[in-house]
């Protein structure tokens, strides 16, 4: 099934900017600038939404969610009840503390993981929706409260190296438009990020 909705994940507000629970938006923002996408909001889904028209394929969307993170799934559910989406042509780019900085993987399934945009989701939306995780642990320290954890800023050394990996991560989300989950579930749950491409 084509993807026709991807969300990036984040909090609006000027105090959550480069925050790591805002690498969502970090993600899709990358993306939209590549492809010279305009971000419009939209009062009815209480987004950010961009419209991306490919020849010979259907029209994708990219939206950020405005409602906190907490309330993500209202503004996705929102727009798969007036699109008449199924959950499955959705896609969710967040990010993921269990893994490593930097590191993707790409799942169908699974708990919310202690993330509160993921819950809200799979309460409002359901199920079934492809999650384009980024990394951005390991936790440090271990005992820090993971709220206070990834609402906390990248040090400036985390962000370069992020910053770095932008290309990447627009790469792998190429690759699940253009090729699919199953593709890039193969290809990105295995690769190492700094690893070079294979020619």
């Amino acid at each position: 099934m084509s993807i026709t909705l991807v969300a990036g994940l984040g909090n609006p507000g000027r105090e959550y900017q480069d925050t790591r629970h805002n690498l969502g938006w970090m993600v899709i923002d990358a993306w939209a600038r590549e492809k010279g996408l305009n971000w419009e909001y939209v009062s009815r889904f209480e987004a950010d939404v961009a419209k991306w028209s490919r020849p010979d394929r259907p029209v994708c969307y990219f939206a950020k969610p405005l409602t906190y993170m907490n309330n993500s799934g209202r503004s996705l559910a929102a727009w798969a009840r007036f699109h008449k989406l199924e959950t499955a042509s959705v896609a969710v780019v967040y990010d993921e503390y269990t893994l490593d900085l930097g590191r993707m993987k790409v799942t169908t399934s699974g708990s919310a993981g202690g993330h509160n945009g993921v819950e809200s989701i799979l309460r409002l939306l359901g199920d079934g929706f492809v999650r384009y995780r980024i990394g951005i642990g390991p936790k440090q320290p271990r005992q820090m409260d993971l709220k206070d954890f990834v609402l906390g800023k990248f040090t400036p050394e985390q962000h370069t190296q992020l910053t770095q990996s932008l290309p990447t991560f627009t790469k792998g989300l190429d690759l699940l438009l253009d090729q699919g989950v199953e593709r890039a579930m193969n290809t990105l749950n295995r690769r190492d990020p700094h690893e070079p491409d294979q020619p």
